[in-house]
C-alpha cells in the first residue's frame, strides 16, 4: 500500500538518494542558524553546534530534538557521508556538520524540553515484585494504544512511565490496566533532558521546580518536573 515517509520525510529522501549515489555530502536547509544546543524560542543563551557525531545526532533526536530525524542519519552514517545543516535566512554562515567526528560531542551541554507529559506509576496489587510477566502486560497495553514511552523507572514494587499526553489514549490505556494494577498518574508535567550535563546547568534548569522523577547516566540527565 502507498505510504508517506512521515515527519522530516524530505530530509530522509535526500539521505536515501545520497546513499544510492555515493554523494560527497548532503545539505539541508532550515529556519534556524544550524543545530543549536537548545530551543532558541525557549532559551536566550543558546549556542550553535558547529560539529557533532552521527551518534550524538541520533541521541538528540531520540530524546526529542526536532531539527533532524534519526532516520535521516542512518543511511549517511553507513557510508560516512557528512550532513550539513544550513540556515536559509543566513546562507553565508558556516553550517553545522554531522559526521563521524565525535571530538566536540561533550563540549557543550544540550537541552531538550518536552511539554505536556504524563507520569503513570503502576504497582502490583499485593506488593509483590514487578516482574517480567507484569511488564509484558504493561508494554503490550502501551503498544496496543501506540503510546511512545519517553522515560521509565523500575523499582521492586512499582513501575513509573512518562509519555506524551493525549486524553483519548490515556483514558483507553488506564481502562486496560485497571483490572490488573493499581496506579496513580499526574499530567501537565515537563520532561527536561540534558546531554553532557554540568552541575551549573542542572541548578539553573531545576530552580523552583518540583521534581517528580529523575534519572541520570554518565552522559544524560532526565528530570520530570512541574
Amino acid at each position: 500500500n502507498p505510504t508517506t515517509l512521515g515527519r522530516e520525510g524530505s530530509d530522509f529522501t535526500a539521505a536515501i538518494l545520497a546513499y544510492a549515489l555515493d554523494a560527497r555530502e548532503v545539505t539541508i536547509w532550515k529556519d534556524v542558524p544550524g543545530l543549536m544546543n537548545a530551543d532558541p524560542n525557549r532559551f536566550d543563551d543558546c549556542l550553535k553546534l558547529d560539529r557533532i557525531s552521527y551518534h550524538e545526532a541520533i541521541e538528540l533526536a531520540f530524546y526529542g530534538a526536532s531539527v533532524i530525524h534519526p532516520k535521516t542519519i542512518q543511511p549517511l552514517q553507513k557510508k560516512n557521508i557528512p550532513l550539513l545543516v544550513r540556515s536559509f535566512y543566513q546562507p553565508e554562515n558556516k553550517p553545522s556538520v554531522i559526521s563521524d567526528d565525535n571530538s566536540m560531542d561533550t563540549k557543550i551541554p544540550k537541552i531538550i524540553v518536552k511539554e505536556n507529559q504524563v507520569l503513570l506509576s503502576i504497582q502490583s496489587k499485593d506488593l509483590s515484585f514487578i516482574a517480567e510477566d507484569n511488564l509484558t502486560i504493561i508494554f503490550d497495553a502501551f503498544s496496543q494504544h501506540k503510546i511512545h514511552i519517553n522515560l521509565m523507572q523500575h523499582s521492586a514494587v512499582s513501575f513509573s512511565i512518562c509519555f506524551d499526553y493525549q486524553q483519548s489514549k490515556l483514558e483507553a490505556l488506564l481502562q486496560d490496566l485497571k483490572t490488573d494494577f493499581p496506579f496513580k498518574y499526574n499530567t501537565g508535567l515537563q520532561l527536561i533532558t540534558v546531554r553532557h550535563y554540568t552541575e551549573d546547568i542542572i541548578k539553573k534548569l531545576l530552580a523552583g521546580k518540583q521534581i517528580f522523577l529523575e534519572q541520570k547516566s554518565r552522559s544524560t540527565l532526565q528530570v520530570l518536573v512541574k
